[in-house]
């Protein structure tokens, strides 16, 4: 048995494996933000599917982060008792479950005041990779957004939570200000590349302060963009040093700014043979090399020998999936007993196209939603 199917500590935390689903958006919540008895059958199916960490996806800190209608929420104490009903179904499956906290920046379209613009660290005029109206942040926007992130957390935690994850990548509020293309500030959160780390920096220790010294903190950390003029990987690989540095737990290496071509975004189609998987494997190796924190790698993967072989050669400490884990919510376990058994999933990107046209999560193969596979 390789030591992928082993427990591995992560801080303080025991997660039966290493393998993770990766957090994924969807569009079960309710139109008020909160949990779903569908959410709470889709993430137990996932927990008795043999996954070692689910992280639950995009959860807003702040009503003017939101990306969509149906789209979980931590802004306020009143969902806390929604989620504490995801934690114990999942830990009743003996699965961990961390909650990814989010802000979408200039990508919020639908907060609950339409009056209200989209914030963003700076205002690109003409801009060819994205349209729409929004504002750039003052100084005061940034520090309650920082709050809303701590405030989150602590309500994660109170609601079972094992862990957190803050979203720094794909395009979002974070990944907004790391990238020079889209931060064109001349104050203290703009210019150089600590500055631009800086809103994640506070971040980090605004949530240190809310949940204590042993709680995990993860970042889901983007360290190139799509597309040529915005973040390249040299800084990108500062930056996760960096916030290796500042006291993050561990780092899921991912890709940020969107170009407009899906190659260029981060769910890149038709991994149909193994030198298509693991796109982000070289950046992961690259910075595992010059960090001492754990590493989650995602991206493509699909074939359990070449995980394994991952993990073995140390290249990243844990493995990441999402939409192999919505065509078959149960393959942890079923490799566990057949490692030669065949992903079925064929990267059609169907799944994200449902979302993406107002449905919730959904498999073309299974021609049924995920909370009904397997269940």
């Amino acid at each position: 048995m390789n030591k992928i199917f082993e427990p591995v500590h992560l801080k303080n935390l025991v997660i039966r494996n290493r393998f993770v689903r990766s957090a994924t958006y969807d569009r079960l919540a309710d139109v008020n933000g909160q949990v779903s008895d569908a959410q709470i059958k889709y993430n137990s199916v996932l927990a008795e599917g043999g996954v070692g960490l689910i992280i639950f996806g995009i959860t807003c800190v702040h009503h003017n982060g939101q990306v969509s209608r149906f789209q979980n929420s931590l802004a306020g104490d009143e969902y806390i008792a929604g989620f504490k009903k995801i934690t114990n179904a999942v830990h009743e499956r003996g699965a961990k479950i961390a909650v990814q906290l989010f802000h979408g920046g200039k990508e919020a379209k639908n907060v609950k005041n339409m009056n209200l613009l989209p914030l963003a660290p700076s205002v690109i005029e003409n801009d060819p990779y994205y349209t729409g109206e929004y504002r750039a942040m003052t100084e005061s926007d940034i520090w309650e957004v920082i709050q809303a992130f701590g405030d989150g957390a602590r309500r994660a935690k109170e609601a079972g939570f094992d862990a957190v994850q803050i979203h720094g990548a794909h395009g979002y509020l974070l990944s907004q200000f790391l990238s020079p293309y889209t931060n064109r500030r001349q104050d203290q959160w703009g210019g150089s590349l600590g500055n631009r780390l800086r809103l994640h920096s506070e971040i980090y220790k605004g949530i240190r302060k809310k949940v204590g010294s042993d709680y995990p903190i993860l970042i889901k950390i983007g360290v190139q963009d799509g597309f040529r003029g915005g973040l390249e990987f040299n800084e990108g690989k500062q930056a996760a040093e960096l916030l290796a540095n500042v006291g993050f737990d561990a780092l899921e290496i991912s890709q940020g700014l969107r170009g407009k071509c899906i190659e260029e975004t981060e769910f890149k189609a038709n991994i149909n043979s193994l030198d298509k998987e693991a796109y982000f494997r070289d950046l992961c190796r690259e910075i595992k090399g010059q960090i001492n924190i754990p590493i989650i790698m995602v991206g493509g993967l699909r074939t359990l020998a070449l995980m394994k072989e991952i993990v073995q050669n140390q290249e990243a400490d844990f493995v990441a999936l999402s939409r192999p884990l919505i065509c078959e919510p149960h393959l942890i376990k079923d490799w566990k007993i057949n490692e030669h058994k065949k992903a079925k999933c064929i990267s059609c990107n169907a799944c994200h196209d449902a979302v993406s046209h107002g449905k919730p999560i959904y498999c073309f193969l299974t021609t049924r939603p995920l909370l009904q596979n397997g269940g």
